[in-house]
């Protein structure tokens, strides 16, 4: 995947503690540790965004290694029942977390990570081209993860690394978790033009995390909708940061008005703001917004990802052609995965997708070939016969009460909206019914702690369906 060594001393990787590993560094490590692993099995890496972890990860792909990375913080009867499915024959963990494994014997450690020999043998034979298992759940524990190839990875690295223009020069700043798509791409795309990468579990709403990015001149970070929902509310748009060139979004689609605010921002200070659209059944990126284009074609994801091909389908499953007409997003290209495993003898399946990924997700592309999600597939409920777009519903309620925290779900004739603050519920509520012109015995809103998200920002929306009382 990398060629480590064509980058020789400059820095790969370094921490906000000062610590920094350059890239033949790098590839002396992922080689140590390749060794002790010894063959072509499977690896559990719990994952921080720690240089140990980048290590980890790293070492498997160059090295043919198949590895699954979780959240190192995963609760941990989730963590033991996956291992228990899949039996791992080792898992590189952050060094202080193996008094949690007493049964798994310590077979080698680097700088804050640990290598652990659980005492499972591999059952089944690894499909060849398998090189990583990510989860779409992230913290909920689900066995379904995503088997993505190495042609798949490489392909999409290339892809993003062209439409981006990544070079040397770029310091890369850890937003996200290493283990989600998102910020793994950012990972696999700055290692493979010879980029730094700065590694800080520190969230943006943290002083220490602005400190680091402007001692360390980042010169890039990358965010979800729930990210660029707090870069407002810190009024971001005053900071001075010279080094900062270009923000990317992805992770689901931001509301237009925060996209527009961003963009403005970006124009205004010669910088750059670039909307992205994936998922992880495409390794992470199938579509971007040309940062020239962000205030132009705002609310827009874009247009395709060099290499590959969107089509519109209708209920039918044939194309539609014209502008303006909403259809299901279909996705060719060779990022898109191989399909899921459940258990470990899915770890032996090939290719189950062909390059086509129907990404359920409803869209409409403008005069101009760039495309619009309107919703998801699923996203949508019937309210006395009348269609409603719960993710339509989000945006409106966002846009209007920007200082609460909402989602929307329910089933046929049941929406529930879910706020944080009790004062603003009836408020909500009466001003959907409103939007809506619907029959408001249909709505009711419920008030609860938080909004349950994943380690990525984005709304579980399934842990939700609790508070039905239909």
């Amino acid at each position: 995947m990398w060629d480590f060594e064509q980058f020789e001393e400059k820095i790969a990787l370094k921490d906000e503690y000062g610590k920094e590993v350059t890239y033949i560094q790098l590839k002396n490590m992922t080689k140590q540790l390749a060794g002790v692993i010894g063959k072509r099995t499977l690896v559990f890496c719990l994952c921080e965004n720690k240089i140990g972890s980048v290590v980890g990860y790293s070492a498997c792909i160059n090295e043919n290694i198949v590895s699954v990375l979780l959240n190192a913080h995963l609760e941990r009867e989730l963590l033991r029942n996956l291992i228990e499915i899949y039996q791992p024959e080792f898992v590189w963990a952050p060094a202080e977390m193996q008094t949690e494994f007493k049964a798994y014997h310590n077979v080698y450690e680097i700088d804050d990570y640990a290598l652990l020999k659980t005492g499972y043998e591999l059952e089944y034979n690894l499909y060849p081209e398998l090189a990583l298992l990510l989860t779409t759940s992230g913290s909920t524990g689900s066995p379904k993860f995503v088997r993505q190839s190495y042609t798949n990875i490489k392909a999409n690295t290339d892809s993003i690394v062209q439409y981006l223009n990544l070079d040397c020069t770029e310091k890369a700043i850890t937003t996200l978790p290493m283990n989600y798509t998102y910020g793994l791409s950012i990972i696999n795309t700055h290692l493979m033009v010879g980029a730094t990468i700065l590694l800080t579990d520190k969230s943006l709403m943290q002083k220490e995390f602005w400190n680091f990015f402007k001692e360390e001149g980042a010169t890039s970070f990358g965010g979800v909708p729930y990210t660029y929902e707090m870069l407002d509310k810190l009024r971001f748009y005053r900071m001075n940061l010279p080094s900062l060139r270009y923000m990317t979004q992805a992770g689901g689609k931001i509301i237009p008005e925060l996209h527009k605010k961003f963009a403005e921002y970006a124009c205004q200070n010669e910088k750059k703001f670039v909307v992205m659209y994936g998922q992880c059944e495409a390794t992470a990126r199938m579509g971007y917004l040309p940062a020239d284009k962000a205030l132009e074609k705002c609310g827009s994801m874009g247009i395709v990802i060099p290499g590959g091909k969107f089509n519109l389908i209708d209920a039918d499953g044939n194309d539609i052609k014209g502008p303006n007409i909403t259809g299901e997003l279909v996705y060719e290209g060779a990022n898109v995965t191989l399909g899921y495993a459940e258990c470990m003898k899915d770890l032996s399946k090939g290719d189950e997708r062909g390059g086509i990924l129907q990404t359920g997700d409803m869209a409409q592309k403008d005069e101009d070939g760039f495309f619009y999600i309107v919703g998801r597939k699923k996203r949508f409920l019937k309210i006395y016969g009348n269609r409603v777009n719960l993710d339509e519903i989000d945006r409106l309620i966002k846009a209007k009460y920007s200082d609460c925290e909402c989602a929307s779900a329910g089933v046929d004739d049941h929406m529930y909206i879910f706020v944080t603050n009790e004062s603003k519920a009836d408020e909500i509520r009466n001003f959907i019914i409103e939007k809506t012109k619907l029959n408001p015995k249909a709505f009711k809103a419920i008030v609860i702690d938080e909004i349950p998200k994943n380690d990525a920002g984005k709304i579980l929306y399934k842990e939700l369906a609790k508070y039905y009382d239909t």
